[in-house]
């Protein structure tokens, strides 16, 4: 799914971010399909749910993503 490389510069939200915005326009979350949980992602993920949050709200911002 999204891969994070901690080596990386850019903010682990931003890496999240960009990893589900190419899933979005490459067709493999399709339109009006339920993405995980916020806890669910930061569990499968091993990271603070705040960021995953940070992550969905910039999606939801931009108009990738709706709640």
């Amino acid at each position: 799914m999204i891969q994070l490389n901690y080596r990386d510069s850019r903010p682990i939200y931003e890496q999240i971010k960009d990893g589900l915005r190419k899933l979005v326009m490459t067709g493999a979350i399709k339109t009006d399909e339920k993405l995980p949980s916020v806890r669910e992602l930061a569990t499968q993920m091993s990271i603070n749910p705040n960021t995953i949050q940070k992550a969905y709200q910039e999606l939801e911002r931009l108009g990738y993503i709706y709640t």
